[in-house]
C-alpha cells in the first residue's frame, strides 16, 4: 500500500515563494485546497471559500494547489495557464475568472485569461520560458497532491489535516474553528486509522481492571460487575450481572464480526482459494491442537481437566498490534497470514464453545432456534437487503439460544452467516445516477418556498447510498468499530481483574503450568509444525515474501491468547480462585509470548536484510539461513 493511499497529512508545508496565498502571515487557520478549474465541485465549493473568508477575516489564510482533472488536457492547460501571471494580483483574478465565468471550463475561457494576462507571442524565447516554468509549478503541485493522499477534487487540508467532512460553509467554519464536537471526531478518527489501537485499548483496560483490581476501590470495583441488571416484560424476566450482560450480551456483537469477518474471507478474502488458504489453515489447526495435547499432558484428570480450550485461542487484537509496531521489518503478507489464521483459529474456538462450554440443553428452545434460523435463510434467499428485519430475528435468536443452554453469543455468528452479500455495485451508473438527481435538485435552488431536496430526491439518494455497500459489509464496518473499541475493552474491564496476591497461585500451580505451556510452547510449535508439513507434502506453498524465522516469530505471537482465553476460562473454572489462577496463567504467558515473537521477528527481519559474506542478498535460496527452500519441490 502506498503512502498516498493512507496518509491524511499535508505533505508539503506552506510556503509563499512556492504557493498561491490570500490572508496574513499569523493566521489561526491555514486553508489548503486541491483543486481543478475543470472541475464542477471545486467551481460549487469556490463561492464557499469566498463565504468562509468573509466570516474569518483575517484569521484565515487560503492557500491553492493544483490538481488538475485526471485526462483533462484543458484543465491541465488552465493549470499552467494562471501560473504564467506576472504578479499575485493578476493570478487571483485569472483564478476568480476562470472558476465563475462560465458554467464549465471552455476554450473561450482560456482564451479570454490568457487576454487578461496580456500573454503575447512577441519573445518566443521568453515564451517558452515561461511556460516551461508554468509546467514546472503545477507539476510539483500534482506531486505534493499524491504525496497527500489527494484522490478527488476539490480535497481541503485545515492546519494541514485533511478533511474529509461535509464541504459547506456550515461544517467547514466548524471544523477551522476546533469545535469540541469537531476536535473529538478528528482525534477518534486518527487513533482508529493507526492499525495498534484496538490492542492498544484493549491493555490498557486490561491494566485499569488490574490497577482498580487491586487498589482500595477493589471490593467496590468487583461488586459493580456483580450487581444485577434485569430486563422485564410483563411476567417474563431476564436478570444476569453486569458482568454477565457483558459476556453473554454484549460479546455477541464480537461473535457477529468474527462471523462476518469468517464470511468475507471464505467469500472474497484471503481463504477464498485453496492454495492461499491451504497454509494459514494448517497453521491454525495445528495451533489448536498442540496446545490442546500440552494442556492435556500435563493435566489428564481431576477438575481443571476441562480446561483444554483454554490455551488453543489467538488474541488477532494483540498480535497485529505487535507486528505492526515492529514497522517494515514484518512483510505484510505475514500479517496477512496471522490474521487468516486467527480466523480459522476463532473458528475452532466457536465449534469448541458450543459442543463443551455449553450448559444443559433445553430442546424447546433450540427448537425455537432452529425455527429462528430458518427465517433468517428464507430472508436471505427473498433478497431482503435491510438489516432491520434480520436485526429483529437475531434479538429473539440470541434469547433462545440463551436458554436453550448453548452459550448466548453463538447467535452471533448464526446471524452473520445470512447476512446478505451482494455483487460489486456499478460504481459509474450510480455515480452519474446521484449526480443527474443532484443536477436536477440544484436547478431548482432559487425557487420561491422551496427550501432543499425533495423527498422523492432524498429516497432515491438513500437507495444509491444502500446499494454502494452490500448489508454484511455495512455492518461490519459499523459492528467493527464497536467491537473493538467499546466491547473488547469492556470485556477485558470486566474480566480482567484479578488480584496479584503472592498465594493466587496455591495449590493450582499445574493448572497455570498446563495453561502457560499451552500457549507459549503449543502455540508456536503446533502453528510452526503443521505450516511445515503443509508444504512439504505440498499441500500449501509459503509465499517467499517472509522467511521461515519470520514464520516462527508470528507463530509465537499465536501465543497471546487473551480475550477467546479469558471467555473459555470462565467457561471452564467455575471455582473464583481457579479462574483467577487461570487469569494470571493467561496474563503471563500472553507477555511471555509477546516478547518471544517479537524478539525473533526483530532478529529476522535483519536477518533477511543483511547480505551474506559472500554479498548474495539473505533471501537468495540456499545461500542464507532464510529456509526458503524447505519443502520446495
Amino acid at each position: 500500500m502506498s503512502q498516498a493511499a493512507i496518509t491524511n497529512r499535508l505533505d508539503r508545508p506552506v510556503d509563499r515563494d512556492a504557493d498561491h496565498i490570500l490572508g496574513p502571515d499569523r493566521t489561526q487557520v491555514t486553508l489548503v485546497e486541491y483543486g481543478s478549474y475543470a472541475c464542477p465541485y471545486c467551481r460549487a465549493a469556490n463561492e464557499r471559500i469566498a463565504e468562509i473568508r468573509d466570516a474569518l477575516g483575517e484569521r484565515l489564510l487560503y492557500v491553492f494547489r493544483h490538481r488538475p482533472l485526471t485526462g483533462s488536457n484543458l484543465a491541465l492547460r488552465a493549470a499552467e495557464l494562471v501560473e504564467r501571471a506576472s504578479t499575485a494580483e493578476q493570478f487571483w483574478n485569472a483564478h476568480v475568472k476562470l472558476m465563475t465565468r462560465s458554467q464549465e471550463l471552455t476554450e473561450d475561457d482560456l482564451v479570454a485569461v490568457a487576454e487578461d494576462l496580456g500573454l503575447s507571442r512577441d519573445d518566443p524565447e521568453r515564451d517558452a520560458q515561461d511556460i516551461q516554468r508554468a509546467a514546472a509549478r503545477v507539476e510539483a503541485d500534482i506531486v505534493s497532491s499524491h504525496a497527500s493522499g489527494v484522490r478527488f477534487t476539490p480535497t481541503f487540508f485545515i492546519n494541514e489535516r485533511r478533511y474529509d467532512g461535509p464541504w459547506d460553509e456550515s461544517s467547514l467554519l466548524d471544523a477551522m474553528l476546533g469545535t469540541l464536537g469537531h476536535r473529538f471526531r478528528s482525534a477518534a478518527l486518527d487513533f482508529a486509522s493507526w492499525s495498534p489501537s484496538a490492542g492498544i485499548l484493549l491493555l490498557l483496560a486490561t491494566i485499569l481492571a488490574v490497577a482498580l483490581t487491586n487498589s482500595p476501590l477493589g471490593p467496590a470495583f468487583e461488586t459493580f460487575w456483580h450487581r444485577e441488571l434485569a430486563l422485564s416484560l410483563g411476567e417474563a424476566r431476564l436478570g444476569m450481572s453486569l458482568q454477565h450482560w457483558v459476556n453473554d450480551g454484549l460479546l455477541t456483537i464480537f461473535f457477529l464480526v468474527v462471523g462476518l469477518e469468517i464470511k468475507r474471507e471464505f467469500t472474497v478474502g484471503h481463504l477464498a482459494g485453496r492454495r492461499s488458504a491451504a497454509l494459514p489453515i494448517a497453521g491454525a489447526v495445528g495451533g489448536m491442537v498442540m496446545p490442546a495435547a500440552f494442556y492435556a499432558l500435563i493435566l489428564p484428570s481431576g477438575p481443571w481437566a476441562h480446561g483444554w480450550g483454554i490455551p488453543m485461542a489467538t488474541d488477532t487484537a494483540f498480535a497485529i498490534a505487535i507486528i505492526v509496531m515492529l514497522g517494515q521489518r514484518v512483510p505484510i503478507e505475514l500479517r496477512i497470514f496471522l490474521t487468516a489464521a486467527a480466523i480459522v483459529d476463532d473458528i475452532g474456538s466457536i465449534v469448541v464453545v458450543a459442543l463443551f462450554y455449553s450448559g444443559e440443553l433445553h430442546p424447546g428452545y433450540l427448537a425455537a432456534a432452529l425455527v429462528l434460523t430458518a427465517g433468517l435463510a428464507a430472508l436471505n434467499r427473498a433478497h431482503i437487503y435491510r438489516v432491520v428485519p434480520y436485526a429483529l430475528l437475531g434479538i429473539a435468536l440470541w434469547g433462545c439460544i440463551f436458554a436453550s443452554g448453548l452459550h448466548a453469543t453463538l447467535a452471533g455468528v448464526v446471524l452473520a452467516l445470512f447476512i446478505p452479500t451482494r455483487p460489486p455495485a456499478n460504481l459509474a451508473a450510480l455515480t452519474a445516477q446521484a449526480s443527474s438527481i443532484m443536477q436536477a435538485e440544484a436547478a431548482h435552488g432559487g425557487e420561491v418556498l422551496r427550501h432543499g431536496p425533495s423527498a422523492p430526491a432524498l429516497r432515491a439518494l438513500d437507495a444509491i447510498h444502500d446499494r454502494l455497500e452490500s448489508p454484511a459489509d455495512r455492518l461490519l464496518r459499523h459492528a467493527g468499530a464497536r467491537s473493538s473499541y467499546l466491547v473488547l475493552p469492556l470485556f477485558a474491564l470486566a474480566n480482567a481483574g484479578v488480584s496479584l496476591s503472592p498465594h493466587v497461585l496455591d495449590g493450582r500451580g499445574m493448572l497455570a503450568l498446563a495453561i502457560m505451556a499451552g500457549l507459549v510452547l503449543g502455540k508456536p510449535l503446533g502453528m510452526l509444525g503443521a505450516t511445515a508439513l503443509a508444504v512439504r507434502l505440498g499441500i500449501a506453498v509459503k509465499p517467499e515474501e517472509y522467511s521461515w524465522p519470520q514464520l516462527a516469530g508470528a507463530s509465537a505471537l499465536a501465543g497471546i491468547g487473551f480475550t477467546m482465553s479469558l471467555f473459555i476460562a470462565g467457561q471452564a473454572l467455575a471455582d473464583p480462585g481457579d479462574f483467577a489462577a487461570g487469569k494470571v496463567a493467561v496474563f503471563t504467558a500472553s507477555i511471555i509470548a509477546a516478547l518471544i515473537g517479537a524478539s525473533l521477528l526483530r532478529a529476522a527481519g535483519k536477518l533477511d536484510l543483511a547480505p551474506d559474506d559472500g554479498g548474495i542478498p539473505a533471501s537468495e535460496p540456499g545461500k542464507s539461513p532464510r529456509w526458503t527452500n524447505i519443502g520446495t519441490r
